[in-house]
C-alpha cells in the first residue's frame, strides 16, 4: 500500500506540539489514576474474599472500555462529518472534557460495584471522545516527519499522567473522593484550554466524506491497517493484564500490607514512567528520521514480552521493579511508534478521525478485555503468575501480527 501524502505541508512548532502534549497529559492523568489505584481501593474487598474484589474491578473496567469503544469512533466520524465552514474537532474534544470531568465526580461519590460502574462508563465515554478529537489532528495538520514526535508526546503523556496522578493523590494523603475531584478539576482546565487553543480550522467541502461508491467501514478492508489493528490490539490486551491489576497483585500476591502496597504501587509507577519516556522520545526521533515504524514497533512488543516472563520466573518485588523497567521500555516505544505507523497507513485522508478512532479503540479494547480476562485468569489459578504469563504470549502474538503489516513508502 501507499502512503497518503499529508496535506498540511507546513511543519507546526512549539506552541502546537506543547498544547498537544498537555491536552494528551491531561487525559491520561484522569483515565489511569483511577485504573490503578482509585478503582481497585474502591472496589477492594476484605482479605478472606479478596477476589472477588478482583473480579469487580475487572468488570467495571471492562464495562467501561466497552462504552469507550462504542464511543470513540463514533464521535470521530461525527466530527469528520462537520458541515463546511463549522470546526470539525474542537466542539467534540470540549464535549468529551466536560463530560469526564462531570462523570468524575459522580465516580467518586458511588458506592458499590453498580454504581462505580456506571459512573467510570460517563467517564470512558468522555475520555473516548475527547481522545478521537485530539487524535485526529495528528493526520489532519502534521506532515509525515512529524507525527512520530506528536506520538511520542502521546505515550510519554501516558506515562507521566499515571505519575502525576497517582503521585499526586499518594503524597497528598487525599481519600477517594477528594482523588476524584482533584482529577475532574485537572481535566476540566486543562482539557477546555488546550481545546480551545489549538487550531481547528473551518472544515471545507471537499474535506467532507463522500457516501456515494465507498463501502462502510472502508478503511478495514484494507490489508495493512486491518493487520496493524490487530497487533495493536492484542499488544494492549497484552499490557493491560501486566498493568491494570498491580495493586491487587502487591495486596494478595506479595502480602503487603495496604499502606506499602500504595507506596510501592508509586515506585513502580515512577520506574515504569522514566522507561516509557525515554522509550517515547528516543524511538519517536529514530521512526521520523529512519522511517521504519514497522521494525521498531515489533521489537517492542519482544521487550513488553520479557516483563512478564521475569515476573513469572520470579515473583519478587525487586524483580516486580525489574519488570516495570522492561514494561515501560516496550510499550513506551510501541505506544509511540505504533501510533505513527497507524497514521501513515490510514487509508483515507477524510475518515481520519473516523478511523484513527478507531485505532484508539485497540487501547480502550484492552483496557476492556485485559482486566476481565485477568480476574478469571486469577479466579482460576487462585494467583496471578497466569496474568503475567498471559501478558506476555500475547505481546509477543501481537508483535507476529504487526509484522505483516507492510511498510509504506514515505511521502
Amino acid at each position: 500500500m501507499t502512503a497518503l501524502p499529508a496535506t498540511r505541508v507546513g511543519r507546526v512548532g512549539l506552541r502546537w506540539m506543547s498544547l498537544f502534549t498537555f491536552a494528551w497529559l491531561a487525559i491520561w492523568t484522569v483515565q489511569l489514576t483511577p485504573v490503578q489505584l482509585l478503582l481497585p481501593l474502591q472496589l477492594d474487598t476484605p482479605e478472606g474474599d479478596w477476589i472477588l474484589g478482583v473480579v469487580s474491578s475487572g468488570l467495571v473496567l471492562g464495562v467501561g472500555g466497552l462504552a469507550g469503544v462504542v464511543a470513540g469512533p463514533l464521535a470521530g466520524a461525527l466530527s469528520d462529518r462537520a458541515r463546511a465552514g463549522r470546526h470539525r474537532r474542537r466542539p467534540w474534544a470540549l464535549g468529551g472534557v466536560w463530560l469526564t470531568a462531570a462523570c468524575l465526580v459522580l465516580t467518586g461519590f458511588a458506592a458499590g460495584p453498580w454504581a462505580v460502574g456506571a459512573g467510570w462508563v460517563g467517564v470512558s465515554v468522555g475520555v473516548a471522545v475527547s481522545s478521537a478529537a485530539f487524535t485526529a489532528l495528528i493526520a489532519d495538520q502534521l506532515p509525515t516527519p512529524q507525527r512520530g514526535a506528536a506520538s511520542a508526546a502521546v505515550g510519554s503523556s501516558q506515562a507521566v499522567g499515571i505519575v502525576l496522578g497517582v503521585g499526586l493523590v499518594v503524597l497528598l494523603g487525599l481519600d477517594i473522593v477528594s482523588g476524584y475531584l482533584l482529577l475532574a478539576g485537572v481535566i476540566a482546565v486543562a482539557g477546555t484550554a488546550a481545546a480551545l487553543l489549538l487550531p481547528d480550522p473551518p472544515t471545507t467541502v471537499a474535506q467532507r466524506p463522500s457516501t456515494v461508491g465507498r463501502p462502510r467501514l472502508a478503511s478495514l478492508r484494507d490489508r495493512d491497517f486491518a493487520w496493524m489493528l490487530s497487533g495493536r490490539l492484542v499488544t494492549n490486551i497484552g499490557n493491560a493484564l501486566g498493568t491494570a491489576l498491580f495493586l491487587f497483585f502487591l495486596l494478595h500476591g506479595l502480602g503487603q500490607e495496604s499502606t506499602a502496597a500504595q507506596d510501592n504501587l508509586l515506585l513502580l509507577i515512577v520506574v515504569y514512567t522514566v522507561f516509557v519516556v525515554l522509550a517515547s522520545v528516543v524511538t519517536g526521533i529514530v521512526s521520523d528520521r529512519t522511517g521504519r515504524r514497522r521494525t521498531l514497533t515489533v521489537a517492542a512488543t519482544v521487550v513488553q514480552a520479557a516483563s512478564g516472563v521475569a515476573i513469572v520466573l520470579v515473583p519478587t518485588f525487586e524483580m516486580t521493579m525489574v519488570a516495570a523497567a522492561l514494561m515501560g521500555l516496550g510499550y513506551g516505544a510501541f505506544s509511540t511508534v505504533g501510533l505513527a505507523f497507524a497514521a501513515d497507513l490510514l487509508p483515507d485522508e477524510q475518515d481520519h478521525a473516523r478511523d484513527l478512532g478507531i485505532v484508539n479503540v485497540t487501547a480502550a479494547l484492552g483496557q476492556l478485555i485485559g482486566p476481565v480476562l485477568g480476574a478469571g485468569l486469577v479466579a482460576l489459578v487462585g494467583g496471578f503468575w497466569l496474568v503475567f504469563l498471559a501478558a506476555a504470549v500475547l505481546s509477543l502474538v501481537g508483535g507476529a501480527l504487526t509484522a505483516c503489516a507492510r511498510q509504506p513508502s514515505r511521502s
